[in-house]
């Protein structure tokens, strides 16, 4: 019986091995649930703060861990609030503790994994682990207008490498393979005022998942699994498909743990108040190559800098999508804080087709007013978020981000179309009744043209229309929504359980239509404003809700997670379940007049109203 327990569990080690992060300086990826934890911890006062810029690596994520078991005094007769920790949130972070320490080499029969530690040249110190990864997820929808089931799965294997060289450079290496389907529907053609003939398709939202919420998790390209060759590439699981995805990454620290530098490729998120909320550089970005430090003396100061090479969307082929795409990517920030009370952080970023350019990769060169030395042949934008809070109460924030704004005509911010920005205001409340209890509400506008980019010839690339949106691989670096946008969003969480988390979440979104006979201007990643808009006796004007057809989307969900740990091969289970309501609204004029009008409901077919019952269901080992 032992003999086979022990078989047992070395397959396991081979097939569904752990990746709990065997590397100090590696890191941990977004979707962890310890970022969630320690923005609680902090809320609450039990940390010092921590970089607006992530992920954070397990060397990190440790000493913050540590700060707050040391920090609270275990009086579970006094205020919830503040010092104190509940005994559920205890025995948590000490789970997350035991988790993201060093492990002793050899096979762990628990976790399904193997630790090295040898000796290498010179006395320096070589450790790691290695192992295999799966995650299954399906997704289901049900929609009784039309009578229509749709079904979808993201399920990927992963294998990777990873661990540290001694002690100041740690190393990850992670391949995945994916098989994925996640329908869409056509809703109709978007015709670029460059090109006014070119009719490019337009899709609804995958329909087996909730909107918005779904990620692309492949690199580049897709193949049918019965057609993997180069004519077969397709950019979007349509229909059962498979794909590659490439994640590495070395880093490490240097002056005594004040400087951090990573260079890899890997999901961050810069400047967002609350776990997902960046205008600037959201988590729900694709990854790319990049390299990026940061400067952290002390708890109220940090600098950071990033340069990387953005990808091409694989629209039409592997040769015409790219060579009109072929960006670098720049980002700067300045952060101060007064202890857990307030925090306030400015940036700079530019999206600037590849040459040999100095500037912005230097990290202490404003990005934005460099381009004046240069010339104007790249994408720049401003950024700033302050955000103030009592600890063991909560805070409220407040998150800008510029892609262009003429100071001369700057009053009529909300009016004209030359006013390309986003905004985001927001609150999050800790709920003392629940474990890392918390209520985040927050409303964001992404206005018209945000995050889009008019072509140009730049010298360097001869007579090609350089495309420098605020892009990669066809989704937004910044907030995840589309231009011409609001978002209302509210968020419970908590851990009610040492293995158990819970979430409940509504979101109101509104978007100008793209598509159809009153298409907004602006309203598509894919927008491009005239040249001529953006002269100083330019009248181009925007009306939210009043100059066109938009969609109104009503999602309430329900989620939770739990993980089987004392099973021989532990593993977890996560879901979420709910409703979403979708309809137009239109007005009765012409789209796009230059005067607002009165709106209404439709439901056409151009415009149709919708509702759908969705399911999701996933299991997850050692991922």
């Amino acid at each position: 019986m032992n003999k086979r327990y022990h078989l047992l569990n070395m397959l396991w080690v081979f097939i569904l091995g752990s990746s709990l992060y065997a590397q100090t300086h590696g890191s941990i990826p977004m979707d962890h649930p310890v970022y969630y934890l320690l923005e609680q911890a902090q809320t609450r006062g039990l940390c010092e703060p921590l970089p607006a810029v992530k992920p954070y690596s397990r060397k990190v994520v440790l000493k913050a861990v540590n700060e707050i078991l040391d920090h609270e005094t275990l009086d579970t007769g006094g205020s919830r609030f503040g010092k104190n920790l509940a005994p559920t949130e205890r025995l948590i972070l000490e789970k997350i503790k035991q988790d993201f320490e060093k492990k002793p080499a050899g096979l762990d029969w628990q976790r399904g994994a193997y630790y090295f530690n040898i000796p290498a040249k010179g006395g320096i110190r070589f450790s790691g682990d290695l192992g295999v990864g799966l995650r299954l997820a399906f997704g289901g929808g049900a929609y009784p207008g039309s009578g229509d089931l749709v079904w979808g799965t993201d399920s990927w294997i992963t294998g990777y490498t990873n661990g540290d060289i001694g002690d100041h450079f740690s190393y990850n290496f992670t391949i995945s393979g994916g098989l994925l389907r996640s329908p869409r529907t056509e809703l109709g053609t978007y015709a670029p005022y460059y090109d006014s003939d070119k009719e490019i398709p337009v899709y609804s939202q995958p329909e087996a998942f909730f909107p918005y919420a779904y990620q692309k998790g492949w690199d580049g390209f897709l193949f049918s699994p019965g057609s993997i060759t180069a004519g077969g590439m397709k950019n979007w699981p349509q229909g059962l498909s498979v794909g590659p995805s490439l994640l590495s990454e070395i880093s490490g620290d240097l002056l005594g743990e004040t400087l951090r530098y990573r260079f890899g490729r890997f999901r961050r998120e810069w400047g967002g108040m609350s776990q997902g909320s960046s205008l600037a550089f959201n988590a729900a970005a694709q990854p790319f190559l990049a390299l990026e430090g940061t400067f952290n003396p002390v708890s109220w100061f940090a600098f950071s800098a990033l340069t990387g090479v953005l990808e091409y969307y694989n629209s039409q082929s592997i040769t015409d999508s790219a060579k009109t795409s072929q960006n670098a990517f720049s980002i700067e920030q300045l952060e101060l804080n007064y202890k857990n009370y307030l925090h306030f952080d400015v940036g700079s970023v530019a999206v600037w087709p590849k040459r040999f350019e100095l500037g912005y990769p230097f990290p202490i060169n404003n990005n934005f007013l460099y381009q004046n030395n240069i010339g104007d042949f790249d994408n720049m934008g401003l950024f700033f978020n302050v955000k103030a809070q009592y600890p063991g109460i909560g805070g409220l924030w407040f998150s800008f981000f510029a892609d262009e704004i003429e100071v001369s005509s700057v009053s009529r911010l909300f009016e004209l179309d030359r006013h390309m920005f986003a905004l985001q205001a927001g609150a999050k409340i800790a709920v003392p009744l629940l474990p890392f209890g918390a209520l985040t509400v927050s409303y964001t506008k992404i206005e018209p043209y945000c995050y889009t980019h008019t072509r140009k010839a730049v010298p360097w690339y001869g007579d090609n229309l350089m495309e420098t949106s605020y892009t990669n691989n066809g989704q937004s670096l910044g907030y995840y929504l589309p231009p011409n946008s609001d978002e209302l969003r509210l968020r419970l969480e908590a851990t009610p359980a040492l293995h158990t988390r819970a979430h409940f979440q509504y979101q109101m979104i509104r978007h100008g239509a793209d598509h159809g006979d009153h298409a907004v201007d602006g309203s598509s990643f894919l927008s491009e404003l005239d040249p001529d808009g953006r002269s100083e006796n330019a009248d181009l004007r925007k009306f939210f809700l009043r100059d066109g057809a938009y969609q109104w989307q009503h999602i309430l969900k329900i989620g939770a997670a739990h993980t089987f740990a004392n099973l021989p091969v532990p593993f977890q289970v996560f879901g979420e379940a709910g409703v979403v309501i979708a309809y137009f609204t239109d007005i009765d004029g012409d789209a796009n007049a230059g005067s607002p009008s009165s709106y209404s409901v439709v439901d056409t077919s151009e415009y149709p109203r919708s509702t759908g019952i969705i399911l999701t269901l996933g299991f997850t080992w050692f991922l």
